[in-house]
């Protein structure tokens, strides 16, 4: 095993992961060998002193872990689900156990393992071989309240040399677990866009795992602005040669938010690539973000290619960022490999010399930040996904400046 950092051009860094997190730490032999299963009892509740949960506040989740059906009251939901889909696609249900349901999506931690076993009937929806569709799919999760259970399970799959794109939004509040299972078919080109725009007090757990089909494309964007305490974790695997798999990250932290973001790329399969850019801003004391990124390039991945790269901007005092980039690499024959990360506080240089070019302090630091967020914006490349995402940008500075927003 081979491990390469490169940090190259980083811009100067400074805390990344809190030695006294690591106390009790015991790291897994290989990412491949962490615990999968569909049995809620080979996953105990967490102490947060697993590897795997050692960045999150384990006393701040509450009841999430509960192996508990939703909380749903005669007629009063814990959460509301709506889904909207051009003609041609086709939603089902799926049974605990009905393929393809659970073919990719197998549960790696506590919170994924209760979504999956206390969600008896999970949402497939199904895109036609050979179709193309300009109007995106939607699911929208709204929790209608504080504390309340809600779990949640939604199958995608895209027929052969199809094209879709899928937007699920969370809003409301609740303590979720949500699992999207992602099979992309050969040749298809699917884009899901996960929105987590919850209210201060909602508690959000998801694995979304995808299983990227022979020469598919599959671009996986999540956008966290809201929500008390928001984990995701973006898994993927390749079902042949050639696929392509995208996955980005736009998140914006205030005081006593935790956001947290993990992905693990599995190079499964020979000749295909990897992209992964998450980017963050924090700003007011207590905020805190955490991206933990593994990619496993196994012995028969020849001739793969891939990167991922981690940014944090601090806006402010007593904001925190942990990023942990992980490369486990089986094989010498790759076309590339590899990763970078950083953590910078907000640039006075930048901002003195937009004022001494008569531009006012507030609409210099909007411009420093909508500077760092440019290039992952760029790849985003959903019209709508930017456009909110860069209203929810400016309502956050705005606060920070103690100004109001008046709705567009």
């Amino acid at each position: 095993m081979t491990l390469v950092t490169d940090t190259t051009n980083a811009p100067r860094a400074t805390d990344h992961t809190d030695p006294q997190s690591q106390v009790g730490r015991v790291p897994d032999e290989s990412r491949a060998a962490r615990t999968r299963s569909f049995d809620v009892a080979d996953f105990p509740v967490p102490n947060g002193r697993e590897e795997e949960w050692r960045f999150t506040p384990i006393d701040r989740l509450g009841g999430v872990f509960a192996d508990e059906a939703t909380d749903d009251r005669s007629g009063d939901h814990a959460a509301d689900f709506d889904v909207q889909v051009p003609e041609g696609v086709t939603v089902d249900r799926l049974a605990l156990g009905q393929a393809p349901r659970g073919t990719v999506l197998v549960p790696e931690d506590r919170g994924a393992v209760v979504a999956s076993a206390n969600t008896a009937e999970a949402l497939h929806v199904k895109v036609p071989a050979d179709a193309e569709y300009a109007e995106p799919l939607r699911i929208t999760v709204h929790g209608n309240g504080a504390g309340r259970r809600s779990n949640a399970h939604y199958v995608l799959e895209t027929g052969a040399h199809s094209k879709a794109l899928v937007v699920l939004n969370h809003t409301g509040s609740a303590d979720h677990t949500g699992n999207l299972e992602v099979v992309v078919g050969d040749g298809s080109d699917l884009t899901v866009v996960s929105l987590q725009q919850w209210e201060d007090d909602a508690v959000h757990l998801g694995q979304h795992e995808a299983r990227v089909g022979r020469d598919a494309t599959y671009k996986h964007i999540a956008v966290t602005l809201g929500g008390s305490i928001v984990r995701v974790n973006s898994n993927v695997t390749y079902g042949g040669n050639g696929g392509n798999a995208t996955l980005l990250g736009v998140y914006f932290a205030d005081a006593g938010q935790h956001l947290e973001h993990r992905s693990f790329i599995d190079h499964n399969a020979p000749h295909c690539e990897s992209l992964v850019t998450y980017k963050g801003a924090l700003q007011g004391e207590t905020a805190r973000t955490v991206w933990v990124g593994d990619v496993l390039i196994r012995k028969e991945a020849e001739g793969i290619n891939t990167y991922e790269l981690n940014r944090n901007l601090v806006l402010t005092d007593g904001a925190r960022a942990d990023s942990v980039p992980n490369l486990e690499i089986e094989t010498g024959d790759i076309a590339g490999a590899g990763h970078a990360s950083s953590t910078g506080r907000f640039d006075d240089e930048q901002l003195f010399y937009l004022m001494s070019r008569g531009i006012d302090e507030a609409e210099a630091r909007r411009l420093v930040v909508r500077g760092f967020f440019a290039d992952i914006i760029a790849k985003i490349g959903v019209p709508e996904v930017v456009d909110k995402l860069m209203t929810a940008i400016e309502e956050e500075l705005a606060k920070d400046m103690g100004e109001t927003v008046q709705p567009a």
